[in-house]
């Protein structure tokens, strides 16, 4: 019977999307690994990728379509010796989603409803439960000698597709198991907090306003912030920092680096001075996990960027092994694509620390909420002029900077994220200890 293409779910927090394109057409043969759609996410506009091979029988909902539900069906994909003549012909009242049986149920979907149509046959496991895979997957399973029930499957509804069966291995059992969906508990519940809409939209009956809908990007910083601010035991350091050598020390590397049309920015001595903070209070460069903690090895060092209706927070991995140059340049880019909504998922998720910096905005200091499952983010402030007195007692006067570090107290303990701030300090106050 067909196959159902379910509208995947292309980031973490993703609930619905918008089938922005159709890349194929309704007859057109594609394999697993082929390209046939665009979809809009909360982040971005994603290339979604076939799992399966057939042929494109029926497409069910039209490109352009917003607030698809993720796992909701998009398309009906047949398989060798069936053909669209069959869909076409179903009555109307059999194009409704039906509980599953032993046998298989020839049904499209109610699209009214979103309601979608069970899962293809299957075959039976040795313990009587039933293993849902394509007919090439058997075959390949029958000539490698695999058994199916042994497989997981990466296809609609767990169904055992041709990838899975070709990478039926240790290897690729673990990284199924590492990229299953996260407890749901931790998962955004709801955006509804203090009073309902009624309610404060009869407060302010009368009054002059106008009524903004959410898109997705801003629906999932309310609710992931909301969580994060609610779920996560935040407590904050805060240190001053003197940035006359840093400023001096960047000035006579950007006068190196003009001929090759390189400029480096503060920010890009934050980034270095967190990454390399990281491997020196390795204890600090951790994640919560739900049950655990996970004590990462490399500095991803993720750094908030503002773009219109939103942000996004790139993470630029192994920062701690790059050259202040390579940082600079690899922050702009994916700044750029942020901008444009261009990232990919893996670009923007993972990390470890995060930096928000709203120093530009001439912004002194603030609070930053922590981006789970992160164990701390680091707040900066702008670098503004002020009397200091130094060791000898004397007055003078420096380029200070004021910065908050927003710690997980589940992650990390006072005293460690004391040690990891005195670290970003001394690699700011010292910044050619940073290339050594």
């Amino acid at each position: 019977m067909p196959t159902e293409i379910l509208m995947p779910a292309l980031s973490p927090t993703m609930e619905e999307g918008t089938l922005a394109k159709w890349l194929v057409k309704e007859g057109d043969t594609v394999s697993s690994g082929d390209l046939i759609a665009e979809i809009e996410t909360d982040k971005a506009t994603m290339e979604f990728e076939a799992v399966d091979e057939g042929v494109i029988g029926k497409i069910l909902v039209p490109e352009g379509t917003e607030g698809v539900q993720v796992n909701a069906a998009i398309a009906l994909l047949l398989e060798d010796g069936e053909s669209a003549d069959g869909i076409a012909a179903l009555p109307p009242e059999s194009q409704k989603s039906a509980p599953e049986t032993g046998a298989a149920l020839e049904a499209v979907p109610d699209m009214s409803s979103q309601k979608t149509v069970p899962a293809p046959a299957a075959s039976a496991a040795s313990d009587g439960s039933r293993v849902f895979a394509s007919p090439l997957a058997r075959r390949i399973a029958a000539n490698k000698g695999l058994e199916l029930s042994t497989i997981q499957g990466s296809g609609p509804r767990g169904r055992i597709v041709k990838a899975d069966v070709e990478s039926a291995t240790q290897t690729a059992a673990t990284q199924a198991k590492l990229s299953a969906p996260s407890d749901p508990a931790s998962a955004p519940k709801s955006l509804a907090t203090g009073p309902d809409t009624n309610t404060v939209l009869r407060m302010y009956e009368g009054r002059d306003f106008e009524e903004v809908s959410l898109n997705g990007m801003r629906k999932t910083i309310a609710a992931r912030l909301t969580e994060a601010k609610q779920s996560i035991p935040h407590f904050y350091l805060r240190r001053d920092i003197k940035l006359d050598a840093l400023l001096a020390f960047r000035s006579q590397l950007n006068k190196q680096l003009e001929k090759r049309g390189a400029k480096l920015s503060v920010n890009d001595f934050i980034i270095k001075a967190c990454a390399l903070a990281l491997q020196e209070v390795p204890d600090a460069n951790a994640v919560w996990a739900g049950d655990r903690i996970l004590k990462l090895s490399p500095s991803d060092v993720a750094v908030a960027v503002a773009i219109e209706g939103g942000l996004f927070t790139p993470v630029l991995k192994d920062a701690e092994k790059k050259s202040l140059s390579g940082l600079s340049a690899e922050m702009k880019d994916l700044a750029t694509r942020a901008r444009d909504r261009k990232l990919a998922p893996h670009e923007y998720q993972g990390g470890s620390f995060a930096i928000s910096n709203l120093g530009m905005f001439g912004i002194d200091n603030f609070d930053a909420v922590i981006n789970p499952p992160h164990g701390a983010i680091l707040a900066v402030g702008a670098g503004t002029k002020k009397p200091v007195v130094s060791e000898t007692g004397d007055v003078a006067v420096a380029t200070v900077m004021s910065v908050t570090l927003s710690v997980d107290h589940r992650v990390i303990d006072g005293a460690l994220g004391a040690q990891l701030l005195q670290a970003i300090v001394d690699n700011l106050e010292t910044p050619m200890a940073m290339l050594a």
